[in-house]
């Protein structure tokens, strides 16, 4: 074999080698934060009092949230183009905590959609092809295109599985920062009969740190064009927003929580 060709076997072996390298990279990272995640979701029991804005098609709700291990409670400031009075907001505060059927519901819909972001956390090595885009001191920036010869176990892992798009990962605490997601093909159940979310559906979200090693959501974009159910608290068309994190005492009641949201200004 000639010098040449010895030389271009050896940058064909090296680039190879080199991709190679970079993919494993990538899947060590996302592994790694997928098992941050998890571990926090589970392990970390703090409790948040915050400002949200959350936008759906026909409602435009600006509230207070003091969240509690018994529940959330929400004082609305504004709902679409109305203001709501003191009175008012002391009326929802109060109904809520006297109505256990609804403390009840609002805790199982959140531990349904708690439980199906850890399943979903838990496809995302598995699901997808990673490779790594870029890095800085601070992040590492991965790029996901759906593996092939996955084959998602269930319906809400069909519409994930189905999705190209972007993740930021935190060098120093291995949290995902940011991802999202678009879906690249139609996806249907059924033949369509029982559900169908179209190419192009999209949801992205942020994290930050609000504490010594404490991250919340602090942003959630959800556009999911068709019909398919897959979370009890999150609409297929919602826009959230999260700001003024301020941590609560441990152990903190719904009747504390319920006299806390009213001291933050509107």
């Amino acid at each position: 074999m000639s010098q040449g060709r010895v030389r271009v076997w050896w940058a064909l072996l090296l680039s190879l080698c080199v991709a190679s390298a970079r993919a494993q990279s990538a899947q060590a990272v996302i592994q790694l934060a997928v098992n941050t995640e998890r571990a926090a979701n589970q392990n970390d029991h703090s409790n948040w009092a915050y400002l949200e804005e959350i936008r759906k098609p026909k409602e435009h709700v600006v509230q207070w949230v003091a969240a509690t291990q018994a529940g959330n409670v929400e004082r609305v400031i504004r709902r679409n183009d109305e203001r709501l009075t003191a009175p008012q907001q002391q009326e929802m505060i109060q109904k809520f905590l006297h109505d256990g059927k609804m403390q009840r519901k609002q805790i199982t819909e959140n531990d349904h959609d708690n439980k199906q972001v850890d399943d979903l956390l838990k496809l995302l090595p598995q699901a997808f092809r990673w490779t790594q885009t870029d890095a800085n001191p601070t992040d590492t920036f991965l790029h996901f295109e759906p593996d092939p010869n996955f084959h998602p176990p269930t319906r809400e892992a069909r519409v994930f599985s189905a999705m190209a798009g972007d993740v930021t990962v935190d060098n120093q605490q291995h949290r995902i920062r940011s991802m999202s997601g678009r879906l690249i093909e139609e996806v249907t159940f059924g033949g369509g009969l029982l559900g169908k979310l179209k190419k192009g559906s999209s949801f992205s979200l942020e994290q930050a740190q609000v504490g010594e090693s404490l991250w919340q959501l602090t942003s959630l974009h959800v556009h999911l064009d068709g019909n398919a159910l897959l979370f009890k608290s999150i609409s297929l068309d919602q826009d959230d927003e999260r700001s003024k994190f301020s941590a609560e005492a441990a152990g903190i009641t719904l009747n504390q929580a319920a006299s806390l949201v009213m001291t933050f200004a509107d």
